[in-house]
């Protein structure tokens, strides 16, 4: 009887089991490559109820992040503006301007704005706002220049990594406690690298690399 299927089909469930098992292989690789916050989260920049530009705000204006952001030298986390916050200006200030309704009403009502919050830690990390501005880091270092951003977007990774980069060369981001608020501030007559690790020294930064540090 002659043979139904050619001799090369006796390769064909080796071939199969091959390709199975690469595939198996490759599919977590790239899982793991791509499904990283620096392909999930940079970019992000979700609308908000209010269209509301740090770059007029801050950049134009000149607005202190902490007039809005109030608790972030106290608490370990930064908080978003009150309503009341934004009407001590805006009561006065573009009054009438459709676009502030949501705040009026907010303000009338008494119910918060819902804020789409761009930047947060998961629960399992221990981030605290606080330290890290008191040796030094700025806002840039983890925000980018918020102060340029007509829509706030999610500029770093802030992924276990980028953290530990930073963990373990503080010298690269400290810079003296004064201009952490100052997203423009730039070393005079030096480096970041000669100055950061200055600060670092005279400071006796430490940062913690060990995973009890931020996993606690």
């Amino acid at each position: 009887m002659a043979n139904i299927f050619p001799r090369s089909a006796n390769w064909l469930p080796l071939q199969l089991i091959t390709c199975i098992a690469l595939l198996g292989a490759v599919v977590p690789v790239g899982l793991w490559y791509y499904f990283t916050p620096k392909y999930t989260r940079v970019g992000y920049m979700p609308n908000q109820p209010v269209d509301f530009s740090h770059r007029i705000h801050v950049g134009q204006v000149g607005l202190d992040c902490r007039y809005c952001h109030s608790f972030v030298e106290k608490s370990s986390h930064s908080n978003v503006p009150t309503t009341q916050t934004c009407m001590n200006c805006h009561s006065q200030i573009q009054a009438g301007n459709p676009r502030l309704q949501p705040v009026r009403d907010s303000f009338e009502t008494g119910t918060p704005i819902k804020w789409v919050k761009i930047h947060q830690a998961p629960d399992y990390v221990y981030f605290n706002h606080s330290v890290h501005i008191a040796r030094g880091v700025s806002c840039v270092s983890c925000h980018g220049k918020v102060n340029e951003m007509p829509v706030v977007w999610h500029d770093k990774s802030q992924s276990m990594k980028w953290c530990l980069d930073c963990h373990r060369d503080p010298g690269a981001n400290v810079r003296p406690v004064e201009n952490v608020f100052n997203l423009d501030w730039a070393p005079q007559g030096t480096t970041q690298r000669e100055l950061g690790d200055k600060l670092v020294k005279d400071w006796k930064i430490t940062p913690p690399t060990s995973c009890q540090g931020c996993h606690r």
